[in-house]
């Protein structure tokens, strides 16, 4: 299956590097080549090496970097505006949380989207096939959720995503267009797989940290300055915990969704913002 996606999605247009990655590139052949010619220089070029992997391994725990390649942090002018911004989930679906939240969005009558973990996916098809059905953006967040993700070679960072794609896509019902990293890290490698598999990187503008802090603390840093263009990044999946015991993002949702309405923004799903 992971060949079969590869092949299907594949886009037309040639992968190109970004300057740093094929600098980097650059970089190792020089270095093969210095000692092949002169071995005695291997220390230095092993530092230069080492020196480069440093800082692009930097400049991967960076999520709003582009760098490393093209990342959506922020909706186009065009969608700005028109008064947009984005609500995305991530680590969902949650089979306690998710029903929550999708109930809230319709109340207020918004669609979000949902970086969905592939395997909670597989295990919650009905809750997918639910966030397909409410007009809601279903998109790739990994297969496993794996914390060591952004070290896995080119082949495990494709079969990862590609198996996610598959599942996402036999769960909803829907063939995810955007892929969000876990954590947002991401190595060297990402571009030209998500390349390969016709995704996008869609990153965040606004993080509440809702998997660690409480009401008050999130709600300030997604609300406070919000502006249209916004990609404010919650959890439905592994939300932290008020001392009552109600996941924080039930409690942070109504508020985020009062401060846009007051401040006439709209929130839709990335597929329509970026549609263009």
């Amino acid at each position: 299956m992971t060949a079969e996606l590869a092949h299907k999605y594949a886009p037309a247009a040639r992968w190109r590097p970004t300057p740093l990655i094929a600098g980097s590139m650059g970089l190792h052949w020089l270095s093969v080549a210095g000692t092949a010619f002169s071995p005695e220089a291997w220390p230095w070029a092993l530092g230069t090496l080492a020196a480069n992997h440093a800082f692009l391994t930097g400049v991967g725990i960076w999520p709003r970097g582009s760098w490393l390649g093209p990342n959506v942090t922020r909706l186009p002018e065009a969608s700005a505006a028109r008064g947009e911004i984005c609500l995305t989930f991530d680590d969902g679906p949650d089979p306690e949380v998710t029903p929550q939240v999708l109930d809230m969005l319709e109340q207020y009558g918004v669609h979000a989207t949902f970086f969905c973990i592939a395997d909670r996916s597989r295990e919650h098809a009905d809750l997918c096939r639910e966030l397909a059905r409410r007009g809601h953006g279903v998109e790739n967040h990994s297969r496993r959720h794996l914390p060591t993700f952004a070290l896995l070679g080119m082949g495990g960072i494709r079969a990862e995503i590609a198996a996610a794609q598959a599942t996402i896509i036999s769960a909803a019902g829907t063939r995810p267009r955007f892929f969000r990293p876990p954590a947002g890290v991401r190595s060297p490698l990402l571009d030209k797989v998500l390349h390969e598999l016709g995704l996008r990187l869609v990153n965040w503008t606004r993080r509440g940290f809702d998997t660690r802090y409480q009401p008050e603390r999130v709600t300030a840093k997604l609300v406070g300055g919000l502006a249209a263009g916004d990609i404010l990044l919650l959890h439905d999946g592994s939300s932290a915990r008020t001392p009552a015991g109600s996941p924080v993002v039930l409690e942070v949702l109504p508020r985020v969704l009062d401060a846009a309405a007051a401040a006439g923004l709209r929130p839709v799903t990335l597929h329509h913002a970026l549609a263009a």
